[in-house]
């Protein structure tokens, strides 16, 4: 009884060490990445607070910003976006990977190169990856969808395009584009040529388009503020039979504007606080 009682003494005291351990490596909420991938994007990773509870239960979010946060300077990736809603007291209980591009479209073959570092120095739900992203960053979506969507479990693109000159693999996993009609920085017709595309070749099972009517650009920014939008998000897998895309979730203008008001008064609190 007493080696019984020792050993389970002892397994509880590595059981704390082990989770004080843990406790030290996830102060950290948010970390800058610079120089890990040579040739490579800089970026960030937030790891939600009870990440090392989750581990590999935990999805990954890949976040794409627009051309207006391009440059060398990473703290302005965090301009807006999934980051910037949390910072504001959105929940999103995710790995949230942010880089940056230092200028031009985004190359998809640089944003795996993101993820397999993530492969090696983090856990987390394989089957559960995705990809939002606006302007420049919508773009960077629909590229990276179109050239990996094994690896998407869905992506949502804002006021995007698509540069890709082989687009047979759009469709193979769930995708949301969502445009504004009243968009004079990229003109919704990137986003039609690409819808067009998909539904042409009757690949269309997976695609969900949205065009806002009187929406602007900078509108759209408003969906990183959205519960909803991570709600949608996260009802996918790549495990779901057929992958169909969840057309059951709906954003709506009041909720993407009191989303968005909200989060501007949570992050007035949080700074005063």
């Amino acid at each position: 009884m007493r080696r019984l009682l020792e050993l389970i003494s002892f397994s509880l005291l590595m059981c704390l060490l082990s989770l004080g351990h843990a406790h030290a490596q996830g102060t950290d909420l948010l970390s800058a990445k610079k120089g890990v991938i040579p040739g490579g994007y800089n970026f960030w990773v937030y790891t939600p607070e009870d990440y090392y509870f989750t581990q590999e239960t935990t999805p990954l979010v890949l976040f794409l910003h627009g051309a207006s946060l391009c440059g060398h300077d990473l703290n302005k990736a965090l301009r807006y976006g999934t980051v910037a809603a949390i910072k504001m007291g959105r929940d999103v209980p995710a790995l949230v990977v942010t880089p940056q591009n230092p200028g031009g479209f985004w190359n998809p073959k640089k944003l795996n190169d993101i993820l397999e570092w993530m492969d090696k120095n983090y856990a987390y739900d394989h089957t559960r990856v995705y990809v939002l992203g606006m302007s420049l960053g919508g773009y960077g979506t629909m590229d990276f969808v179109g050239t990996y969507p094994e690896k998407v479990a869905a992506a949502m693109a804002l006021c995007g395009g698509c540069t890709l000159k082989d687009q047979s693999k759009m469709g193979d996993a769930p995708l949301w584009i969502i445009h504004g009609t009243a968009d004079r920085s990229v003109g919704i017709g990137q986003s039609q040529k690409v819808v067009n595309g998909i539904k042409a070749k009757g690949h269309d099972e997976r695609l969900r388009f949205e065009w806002l009517p009187g929406a602007n650009h900078s509108e759209l920014a408003r969906y990183f503020y959205c519960a909803k939008t991570y709600e949608w998000l996260f009802s996918h897998s790549l495990t779901d039979p057929g992958r169909p895309v969840n057309r059951t979730i709906n954003i709506t203008k009041a909720e993407r504007d009191q989303a968005y008001r909200d989060m501007i008064r949570r992050g007035e609190q949080l700074e005063m606080e």
